[in-house]
């Protein structure tokens, strides 16, 4: 029973379920036939929205299409209008251009006529020209004949003698132009050379010393040259060993002499005399303690010297070994020139001249105070001191141009630099300056001999006279031998030959006298 009532429930259900499920495939048939039928609607809708907007916009592009056409023909037209106004002007422009060549070829026409007619006038001319050229040269040609039957020339003598004429007249001419620009170029060189020297010199002062090669020492008595000389000679056999000095003891009352070339152990030897005849007693053991002493204050003088002149000058960068050389200098002369004194002088000249022509001038004080400082040690080396002095020099560094100007001051060698020739200007001033250097008899006769033979070896010389003390050279020539011309070559030949063959200090002048004397007698 349970059974077939659980079977009859399962069939009910079965059914049930059986028709729900054709109900629901029923209603979704319905339902999307509805969804469908208004999807058609909306699609019919969208359709005629979209056909409206299209004819709608249709409409507006046709309208917007003829305002641009109207637009661009309006352009067009204006363009045209333009176009037509800028053809009327260049064509009246080119009816002005027309005009004027039209005018142009009437005046080329006419000055074409006129260039023929002046053709044929010049071709009328230059016949007539030349018709008189052939007459002109059948003058100069009977000319010329009847001058060669009167003076007895051919064309080629008389050419020649024409020639030599103007020859002769063109080098008087040159001659003297020569002479005026030479003597205008030395007025105006001597000129200023005079100005700058003579500045360089009123602003440099220095005093005149003159040393000798001796030294001489007082003694308060005769008795005290026995002391000297000790038992034998040995005080002063001991004395000449420590010092290297002569000792001199003459007849000559109350001094003794002391004799040597090298200033600084001669300057020694003076003060180790002065304090041991002070100090009265002399014998070998207090000579060398007196010389010991002497040296180290000869060597602080030494030193300080050096230093305070260089100093003096504003050269306190000079090293120690060349200031010690400069301060030896105190005690060396040349000519009877104090050697310091003249570095001194030659420093500041040299330092002024370099001012006066727009160079440096402490190079230049550099060099002159340097210049000499070979002749402190030119009694130990050999060689010139100028030559000793630029090797010292360049082994302490200094500059290629101090270098050079202490070893060409005396022209040993070429100067490299226009300090050097400042160095010799300034050397040659304070060495010839009156009264800086002695000079003996016999040496001056010799120069001005040597100077005036010098002279008088050229042809067409009379005679030479050297005078203001050998600074001029003054030459008689033969007038007949010797032209105007030619006395300013001998002239210039006298004076380079005195340059290669003398020494002297300063410069010398060379005059060449030429006189023409006639004569003649009234009877």
């Amino acid at each position: 029973m349970i059974s077939q009532a659980l079977q009859s429930t399962v069939f009910v259900v079965s059914v049930a379920a059986a028709a729900g499920i054709a109900i629901g495939y029923v209603g979704r048939l319905l339902l999307m036939r509805i969804i469908r039928g208004e999807a058609e609607d909306e699609k019919q809708r969208i359709l005629r929205e979209a056909e409206d907007e299209a004819e709608r916009k249709k409409e507006q592009a046709e309208l917007e299409a003829q305002r641009e056409i109207i637009k661009r023909r309006e352009e067009f037209e204006e363009e045209l209008q333009e176009t037509r106004q800028e053809l009327r002007q260049t064509e009246k422009r080119l009816d002005k251009r027309e005009d004027r060549l039209d005018k142009r070829e009437e005046q080329l026409d006419e000055k074409e006529r006129y260039v023929d007619t002046a053709e044929k006038n010049v071709k009328q001319k230059r016949k007539e020209l030349n018709q008189k050229k052939e007459e002109l040269e059948e003058l100069e040609e009977e000319k010329r004949k009847e001058l060669e039957r009167v003076s007895g020339l051919s064309q080629e003598e008389a050419t020649e003698r024409v020639l030599e004429q103007v020859r002769r007249e063109m080098d008087d001419e040159c001659e003297e132009i020569i002479d005026e620009y030479v003597t205008r170029a030395q007025e105006e060189a001597e000129q200023k050379a005079r100005r700058i020297v003579v500045d360089a010199i009123q602003r440099c002062s220095a005093d005149s010393t003159s040393d000798n090669t001796v030294s001489s020492v007082e003694l308060p008595n005769d008795e005290m040259k026995g002391r000297i000389i000790g038992r034998d000679g040995r005080n002063i056999r001991a004395f000449e060993k420590a010092t290297g000095i002569d000792v001199i003891v003459d007849d000559t009352p109350g001094v003794v002499v002391l004799s040597g070339f090298d200033s600084v152990r001669r300057e020694i030897a003076r003060l180790s005399m002065e304090r041991l005849v002070d100090d009265g007693r002399i014998h070998p053991g207090r000579i060398e303690e007196m010389v010991e002493e002497a040296e180290e204050e000869v060597d602080r003088i030494i030193a300080e010297t050096g230093k305070d002149t260089c100093y003096d000058l504003g050269m306190g960068s000079i090293p120690k070994p060349l200031q010690e050389l400069v301060g030896r200098l105190k005690f060396r002369t040349s000519f009877g020139q104090n050697a310091l004194q003249h570095s001194i002088e030659v420093a500041e000249l040299a330092g002024l001249l370099a001012s006066d022509v727009n160079m440096d001038p402490d190079v230049a004080k550099r060099a002159g105070i340097l210049h000499d400082i070979g002749k402190a040690l030119d009694h130990e080396h050999e060689g010139s001191h100028a030559e000793i002095g630029a090797d010292r020099a360049h082994r302490q560094g200094e500059s290629e141009r101090v270098v050079n100007a202490i070893a060409a001051h005396h022209e040993d060698c070429d100067p490299s630099s226009l300090y050097a020739g400042l160095i010799i200007a300034a050397d040659t001033i304070s060495a010839s300056r009156p009264g800086a250097r002695r000079e003996t008899l016999d040496k001056y006769v010799e120069r001005l001999e040597r100077l005036e033979n010098l002279a008088s070896q050229h042809g067409g010389v009379e005679t030479a006279y050297a005078i203001q003390a050998g600074r001029e050279v003054r030459i008689l020539v033969d007038p007949d031998k010797v032209t105007d011309g030619r006395c300013e070559k001998l002239a210039h030949e006298v004076a380079d030959e005195v340059e290669d063959q003398l020494q002297y200090p300063g410069e010398i002048q060379v005059t060449v006298i030429r006189e023409s004397r006639y004569h003649d007698k009234a009877h």
